[in-house]
């Protein structure tokens, strides 16, 4: 593909993926805080204990194969079916183990309430063994208008049955209800919208192919989830399922807002690197884009949200939340360095380097759960645990990012480099928001006025020192409209 031409794909995709993240955070986002406000944080609590054991079997139902779909230059129908029964096989198999596994998991916890709700909620591998080759085909076309029509009817269907339970008095099974009706109707749309159904094939020499590549994405994800649910396990065992509410909540606003920036632009990022995987300089430059462009989007608004943090929960979710307040503005630095971490990630899989990608969680997560068992049982101090996961991010960066100087030739100095600016206008812009609060105003005004604050002084600063990726993004917009007006 021709450089025009693959800027021109990849620029329609990441419009059509923002569009997609934003229009589901924005509806996710309300229907949290109404949930919230209508269920207690013990409740969430119970549901972060239950989510690591889904996530983790997430990662196992797919074994790095929707990756490895999405790699392979050569990936063929036949591919997809034989993809599909092995993933399909898997998540039976797990099922089966974790349903069994079900009341020895809740008498752990000591919420025996939780057998019933853990058995129905783990359904959803079943529906992401289909729904992840669907997800994979999208992303090879580099056509994600199909997943934002699924993804946004999933989110406004699932929202509304949570809150309806929730109204019904169904306590935690609101909750497991909106994560199983979410996976079941993005899958149900895709399906509308993606010819292909399985077929009765399974060829062995391709099976082993792609996972001879997707073992190690395996590993490398089971190593991810368990270890950003391991400090869950943890709390909920040590402290109280309340305590834990708190702390999955301060995690969850910023881990969406960093998937609906940053989370837009790597699968783009994935896909476009598959394709020129070949050309070395390219991929480099698309690096390069994606993390500057990345940085410039995330790194303003962590900012921000921590700024806004308090009087934020106060309104939105009640003064019931507000012990959330300081995890929520620690996880906000942690998800600062989300686009550094993610790009040289996505490099490493684009390129088919699964080898390193996996070499590097090992080292990044023995270096992780050292410090979230020191924390834990010695320090004993929930602050200390999260406080851990920020000075994992920020040595992550390093360790994610050394591979690159040899595939393409991007040094961690110059990665350094290209996301400084960034970093200084949003702590320039954060120190004028951060003064509003002195004026004494209500809570509406004073979020209002940070947020106009903020915006000002960071888009202006950027404007006035001709920041690069500020320009490009302009020139990107102005481009986009300039075609819509045609």
């Amino acid at each position: 593909m021709r450089a025009g031409e693959l800027k021109s794909v990849t620029i329609r995709s990441l419009f059509w993926k923002l569009f997609e993240q934003g229009g589901s955070s924005v509806v996710t986002l309300l229907v949290q805080v109404v949930m919230a406000r209508l269920l207690a944080p013990s409740e969430f609590g119970v549901l972060a204990i239950m989510l690591v054991f889904v996530n983790v079997g997430n990662v196992i139902v797919q074994s790095g194969l929707n990756t490895a779909i999405i790699q392979a230059p050569d990936a063929t129908e036949e591919d997809f079916s034989t993809v599909f029964w092995m993933s399909l096989a898997l998540s039976v198999a797990l099922y089966g183990a974790l349903f069994l596994a079900a009341p020895a998991i809740a008498a752990f916890y000591a919420i025996p309430s939780a057998v019933a709700p853990l058995r129905v909620l783990l359904l959803v591998f079943v529906v992401n063994a289909y729904n992840a080759v669907q997800e994979a085909i999208v992303a090879r076309e580099l056509d994600f208008r199909k997943t934002f029509r699924a993804t946004v009817s999933a989110v406004l269907v699932s929202g509304t049955v949570g809150i309806a339970v929730a109204l019904a008095g169904g306590g935690l099974w609101a909750l497991v209800a909106q994560q199983l009706a979410q996976q079941l109707c993005k899958c149900l749309v895709l399906a509308l919208q993606v010819p292909w159904k399985p077929r009765a094939v399974f060829r062995p020499d391709r099976a082993r192919h792609f996972f001879s590549f997707g073992w190690k994405l395996l590993a490398s994800g089971m190593l991810e989830q368990a270890y950003q649910g391991l400090s869950d396990l943890l709390i909920g065992k040590v402290f109280t399922t309340s305590q834990l509410g708190f702390v999955s909540q301060g995690k969850r606003y910023p881990s969406a807002l960093g998937t609906l920036l940053d989370g837009a632009i790597q699968p783009v990022m994935l896909s476009a690197t598959s394709r020129v995987q070949d050309d070395r300089a390219m991929v480099k430059r698309l690096a390069r884009r994606a993390l500057k462009t990345g940085t410039f989007l995330v790194a303003p608004a962590m900012v921000l949200f921590a700024v806004v943090a308090e009087p934020l929960v106060t309104v939105l979710l009640g003064e019931a939340w507000v012990p959330c307040v300081p995890f929520l503005q620690m996880y906000c630095l942690v998800y600062a360095l989300l686009p550094i971490q993610s790009t040289n990630l996505q490099v490493l899989n684009g390129m088919g380097r699964s080898d390193l990608f996996l070499r590097l969680e090992l080292i990044k997560k023995a270096l992780g759960v050292s410090v979230i068992l020191f924390t834990t049982f010695v320090l004993r101090d929930l602050y200390a645990i999260v406080g851990g996961y920020i000075v994992v991010a920020v040595l992550s960066t390093f360790i994610n990012a050394s591979p690159n100087r040899e595939v393409i030739g991007y040094r961690y100095s110059e990665q350094v480099r290209d996301i400084c600016p960034a970093f200084l206008l949003a702590a320039l812009a954060a120190a004028a928001a951060w003064g509003v609060s002195a004026l004494g105003l209500g809570e509406l005004p004073q979020i209002a006025l940070q947020v106009v604050v903020m915006a000002v002084v960071y888009l202006g600063a950027a404007r006035l020192l001709r920041v690069e990726e500020f320009e490009y993004l302009l020139s990107t917009a102005r481009g986009v409209l300039g075609r819509g007006r045609r």
